[in-house]
């Protein structure tokens, strides 16, 4: 039963992503935003499978994601797209230190990669409004889901991608 769990730990942890966007922590929150949570299993999971499995399962998070949210509108999948592509064509690095704050820079990047084309959405949406106090808010909740994701990033996906390397071995 164990060997079970450590084989499909990144199947099993995947499992959680939608959990803890919808669980939305609070107390993880900066100026009433939140990190960007499927980035997380997302960078390490890319890194060690590569570009192109990174892209089919950014489809899934985005489908997965898309699915619990209210909003029909709006679309997560291409920035999730984009990011599991990018995040495979990173190679491992063996140096752990700039390892973690690589990761941080990563995942800001990521972030300010999808909320961006998920504003990108709104903002072609409401072209016809064309209200420019719209913006204000929304940069600012890019912002602080960038600098969140930067900071959670090393903690998470340091951890995650041992994990991952540790169930890819053979038992």
């Amino acid at each position: 039963m164990n060997k079970f769990f450590t084989k499909k730990f990144s199947i099993i942890s995947f499992i959680f992503i939608p959990i803890i966007f919808l669980w939305h922590p609070n107390w993880l929150g900066f100026l009433g935003a939140q990190p960007y949570w499927p980035l997380f299993w997302l960078l390490p999971w890319s890194m060690i499978n590569g570009s192109i499995n990174g892209l089919i399962f950014g489809l899934f998070l985005g489908l997965i994601l898309d699915s619990l949210t209210l909003n029909e509108s709006f679309t997560q999948i291409p920035g999730l797209i984009l990011c599991g592509f990018l995040f495979g064509r990173i190679k491992l690095n063996s140096d752990i230190f700039l390892g973690h704050f690589r990761y941080g820079l990563i995942c800001s990047f990521g972030s300010f990669l999808c909320g961006t084309l998920y504003f990108l959405q709104i903002l072609f949406r409401n072209f016809s409004d064309s209200n420019s106090l719209m913006l204000i808010p929304m940069v600012k909740n890019i912002l602080a889901e960038v600098f969140l994701t930067g900071f959670f990033a090393p903690f998470i996906c340091s951890q995650l991608l041992r994990m991952f390397k540790f169930s890819r071995r053979k038992i």
